[in-house]
């Protein structure tokens, strides 16, 4: 039996004559095979050349192969085949029939009869259009990426779960001065601060342990030496178990901000100093007239029992002075921002001291009421005392005939205290409370519209919340929550 053997032992083979053969090939492969003759013409093509091109086998067979070929491109490779050479995966583009652009790869090789002599061009089309495509795509977002990276002025880091950078984009080094080559490799905290690092390591941890983005603002030592202020957007980049793999960070320069909070803050201080100069000037006046009398007592008596009487007064006016000016300066000199302990009842008498003498002048009476006096936070006692001194001073002018300021402090359940400060004013309309707090907008004649601003920034950063209520003939209350310790 002339043929071959494909399947079986001896006893139960199935042949197969070599047209079967080559049959077989040409239906069950996944590419698109044609065989061309020594005139270069078509005298065979599978189905899936004719899927892959658009044309049917019969617009196909017995024309010129390099009429559906670039001719200049294919006939040296055809030439070179027909002596015997081989060609594999040469990556070329082809037209379909209805004109589109393919991408494919085609393998040439000589077709041999069983003498050895060729006899045809074996050609095997496998179209790659769809990976090309892709590719050319990935090519463009990487391209994107690129641009995007090396001209925002954002700073990218993309850091491992051991806080070394293993990408760091060009901005770095518009913005601090160091290369990307510098900052990859090292640890992504290597230009901050220790204090900012202690920082840093807490918002990691809550990251790890969240897998949630977090915002985390610090400061950066630039080449130069320059504090560079940074608000950085931290993300987790999971890998295909879901498990965090890597990190992203996009960290904006916030320098001009936050100086201009600093410069709003000490605008709005200076403007609280100048206000209530008036007051302490009066306040000290009083016990200056005092100590004036008193040392001409003194001057004159030379009862000792009398002397000491005087000099006990006089002292007692000089630490009322002293007191006072003390409260004032504290108030009046700029303050680093530095979180620290604090007694929440101190902090509020020592406001009210401040603003004793302007309550005097307005016959008002601030009145403190608190069930314990023993109320820690974590605070800047200085920045809450500016808080607390707007406070008291807007309920103090809502009343220029006179009223009681109560200040009350709660402990809630959820390790938080509410601290409220009521007025016995006129009230402010609703449609006027929205726009309370936003800068520079203010219903005083002489208010420069900065004090609730500044306020509820810094209760913010002290991680508070604060509303305002108030309606028409029953007074305003300011209420502020803060976390306890």
């Amino acid at each position: 039996m002339n043929g071959f053997p494909i399947i079986g032992n001896e006893s139960d083979s199935i042949y197969f004559n070599p047209d079967e053969l080559i049959d077989l090939f040409l239906n069950c492969t996944a590419d698109g095979v044609a065989i061309i003759d020594m005139e270069n013409r078509f005298i065979r093509v599978n189905h899936m050349y004719t899927l892959i091109f658009g044309y049917t086998e019969k617009e196909v067979i017995g024309k010129k192969f390099t009429e559906f070929q670039n001719p200049e491109e294919v006939k040296d490779i055809i030439k070179l085949v027909k002596l015997g050479k081989v060609y594999s995966n040469v990556m070329t583009q082809r037209y379909h029939q209805d004109g589109s652009v393919l991408d494919i790869s085609v393998s040439y090789s000589p077709f041999r009869n069983s003498k050895g002599r060729i006899i045809a061009v074996l050609a095997i089309f496998r179209d790659m259009t769809d990976l090309k495509s892709m590719e050319r795509e990935l090519r463009k977002t990487r391209e994107l990426y690129d641009l995007i990276t090396e001209n925002t002025t954002d700073m990218i880091k993309v850091f491992k779960k051991d806080q070394i950078l293993i990408y760091a984009s060009p901005s770095h080094e518009k913005v601090l001065g160091y290369s990307p080559r510098q900052l990859i490799g090292k640890n992504c905290c290597i230009v901050m601060p220790p204090e900012e690092k202690e920082n840093f390591d807490k918002v990691f941890l809550l990251l790890l342990e969240t897998g949630e983005p977090q915002l985390i603002e610090t400061k950066l030592i630039a080449a130069d030496g320059r504090t560079v202020f940074v608000e950085t957007s931290i993300s987790p980049i999971l890998n295909d178990e879901g498990e965090i793999d890597l990190f992203v960070a996009v960290g904006r320069n916030i320098t001009d901000r936050v100086n201009n909070d600093a410069a709003l803050r000490n605008l709005d201080r200076l403007s609280i100093i100048g206000q209530l100069a008036a007051g302490v000037a009066h306040e000290i006046r009083n016990p200056l007239t005092s100590l004036k009398g008193f040392s001409k007592l003194l001057k004159l008596s030379v009862n000792q029992d009398k002397q000491d009487n005087y000099l006990s007064i006089i002292m007692e006016e000089l630490d009322r002075i002293d007191m006072i000016v003390n409260e004032f300066m504290s108030l009046a000199k700029p303050q680093a921002i530095e979180f620290e302990k604090g007694n929440l009842i101190s902090i509020l008498e020592s406001t009210i001291n401040v603003l004793h003498p302007q309550a005097l002048l307005h016959n008002v009476q601030i009145k403190l009421d608190y069930d314990e006096d023993d109320i820690m936070i974590l605070c800047s006692p200085h920045q809450l005392k500016q808080v607390f001194v707007n406070f008291m001073k807007n309920a103090i002018e809502a009343m220029p005939n006179g009223g009681n300021v109560h200040v009350s402090v709660q402990k809630q359940d959820n390790r938080r205290v509410k601290i409220a400060f009521s007025d016995e004013g006129p009230g402010i309309d609703t449609h006027l409370l929205g726009y309370l707090g936003t800068p520079f907008y203010t219903t005083k004649d002489k208010g420069i519209g900065l004090g609730l601003t500044v306020s509820n920034k810094i209760i913010q950063e002290h991680h508070g919340s604060m509303r305002i209520e108030s309606q028409i003939g029953e007074g305003t209350i300011v209420l502020v929550e803060l976390d306890r310790i």
